[in-house]
């Protein structure tokens, strides 16, 4: 995907909330004020912004996992990427939605902000999806934490497409790491359905699976979305595949859209120090696809939102 040159700069952000969902995830709410409520309002879905959480204390140490308990006393030096769930507009001011997991030392950390708090981050970052009002059907495949970009995404769909039907497509290991708040368990069939208040909000009805038939569709999310697509036969010219989560599940993503010949683009997940192209650390492998030669781009910069067929998997 070509790169797009859009303004970015650094800003500090007021934390409104920052919410458990279950065990495991957590919802922020930053507010943003004056030029960075202008940039960011400009902001595409899929892309992200670089987090300093160098100077959050750890939570106290019952609140530690064990699981977490050593790694937790490193030392946050780099910065850390984060997409958008939602980005809201409320006079002067800008709204940003972030969903994280508890996974290391910088998020465990991000768990002791409070309303109030002050952050800095950079932003708006990279190349978010591109949209096309000429699709019929859109479908988000989400694997776990993939989700977040997809949730904005849906909400850009509705309100700039209305014409194209949106159907998400998530999945995860078990029950307990889909990162939703409510997910109406009795509601779920082999036929879409209004199961995820993040997706039914925006008109968007839901598969799910889990590779442990905790809940919906026992097996990988892929899996589901190619049962569904021979059931289905969609239009490929009419249709577009979006999707984010684990690499094997966006490699498995390309190939389904390759066999349906339906175009789809992936946000990929690298680790970006910088964000903005400096540190060189995030390279993609990808193929030229008019040459047939490979290469390299950055995720930061080029992506993380490439076209799944100019990806090397």
């Amino acid at each position: 995907m070509a790169e797009t040159q859009f303004q970015k700069a650094i800003f500090t952000a007021s934390v409104s909330y920052n919410k458990a969902i279950g065990k495991h995830f957590f919802n922020l709410r930053l507010e943003l004020n004056g030029s960075a409520a202008e940039i960011f309002r400009k902001a595409l879905p899929g892309q992200f912004t670089e987090l300093d959480l160098s100077r959050l204390a750890l939570p106290a140490e019952e609140q530690i996992p064990d699981e977490l308990s050593e790694c937790s006393q490193r030392q946050i030096l780099l910065r850390r990427p984060f997409s958008f769930t939602n980005i809201e507009y409320s006079g002067s001011k800008v709204i940003l939605e972030i969903l994280y997991c508890v996974l290391g030392p910088a998020t465990l950390r991000m768990k002791t902000l409070k309303p109030s708090d002050k952050i800095n981050l950079i932003g708006p970052l990279g190349n978010g999806f591109k949209i096309s009002s000429d699709k019929k059907l859109a479908i988000l495949v989400a694997g776990g934490m993939g989700a977040p970009p997809l949730q904005h995404l849906a909400k850009e769909l509705k309100d700039k497409c209305p014409g194209t039907e949106t159907i998400v497509f998530a999945g995860a290991k078990n029950i307990s790491q889909l990162p939703y708040y409510d997910i109406k368990l009795e509601k779920i069939s082999q036929e879409p359905a209004f199961v995820l208040d993040e997706f039914a909000k925006h008109n968007v009805k839901a598969l799910i699976s889990t590779d442990d038939g905790s809940a919906g569709f026992k097996g990988f999310v892929t899996e589901m979305l190619k049962n569904w697509l021979k059931s289905k036969k969609p239009d490929s010219g009419k249709t577009i595949i979006y999707a984010c989560g684990p690499e094997a599940m966006m490699s498995s993503a390309a190939a389904i859209s390759s066999e349906f010949n339906i175009p789809c683009q992936v946000s990929l997940e690298r680790l970006m120090a910088c964000g903005t192209g400096l540190c060189q650390g995030c390279a993609v492998r990808y193929i030229n696809k008019q040459t047939k030669e490979t290469g390299y781009k950055l995720c930061c910069k080029d992506g993380p939102v490439f076209w799944a067929d100019e990806v090397v998997w």
